[in-house]
């Protein structure tokens, strides 16, 4: 049975200003879920609550029926979410491999196992051919492969995504893109936010568009797309989800 990882009513507000208000969000395992919206309009404060690095004033986050809110983001990896940062995120000093091999010997895995799971997630991403390459010779596109390679070993029923796109050149961004739909072959729930809509729009089966701190709307791609208030504001008159 597919889990579910959804948000209520969430509200969060800096000096008296409000910069979320109700936002509810979901997204099931087995689907790519976007969450847009211009600069200022509450996106990353609100994937910051689900992820976990921000404390909402009201509302609720929820896997499945538990209640998740004040879960610390350690414990939220511990039941299967999954987060990679915009930031690079891989240790600079180790190899590809033993950054692999770090994030499981948190688990209880038997040291023989670990080893077998880091192959397998080598393979799966291929990037066993630098295996040996040290963190900080990474590309942006081979960063980006560990960052997801080091969250799979894990085995998460979702990834939160935050910028996925940011920093790699546009070969390893459709790279990335091919990844991010594999994950669904998984059965992963995917959360992305990102600057980069055209990158997040032709990948996601729906997507979550924020404006000034509220829910704006939620939709497909192409309904999104082909809002008229989305383009007047947000989009552009000329924006199309045809590659280019």
């Amino acid at each position: 049975m597919s889990a579910t990882l959804s948000c209520t009513g969430l509200q969060k507000a800096y000096n008296k200003h409000l910069v979320v208000r109700d936002s509810n969000i979901a997204v099931s395992q087995g689907e790519i879920v976007g969450l847009l919206g211009p600069n200022g309009a509450g996106k990353t404060t609100t994937f910051y609550m689900i992820v976990g690095l921000v404390r909402p004033d009201r509302g609720d986050v929820f896997l499945d029926s538990r209640n998740i809110t004040k879960e610390p983001m350690y414990k939220r990896a511990r039941l299967g979410i999954g987060y990679l940062p915009q930031e690079a995120s891989v240790f600079r000093n180790m190899t590809v491999e033993e950054n692999i091999l770090a994030v499981l010997e948190f688990t209880d895995m038997p040291k023989s196992q670990r080893q077998e799971k880091t192959d397998m997630m080598l393979e799966d991403l291929g990037i066993s051919a630098i295996r040996k390459s040290m963190g900080y010779a990474l590309s942006g596109g081979e960063r980006r492969r560990t960052e997801i390679a080091r969250a799979l070993a894990l085995d998460p029923k979702f990834i939160l995504f935050d910028e996925p796109f940011a920093g790699v050149d546009p070969i390893a961004v459709e790279d990335i893109q091919q990844i991010v739909e594999g994950l669904v072959k998984r059965n992963i729930g995917v959360l992305i936010t990102d600057h980069n809509v055209h990158e997040t729009l032709s990948i996601t089966n729906h997507a979550y568009l924020l404006f000034d701190g509220s829910l704006f709307m939620h939709g497909t791609p192409e309904e999104i797309a082909n809002h008229p208030e989305v383009r007047r504001m947000y989009l552009g008159e000329k924006f199309s989800l045809e590659r280019y």
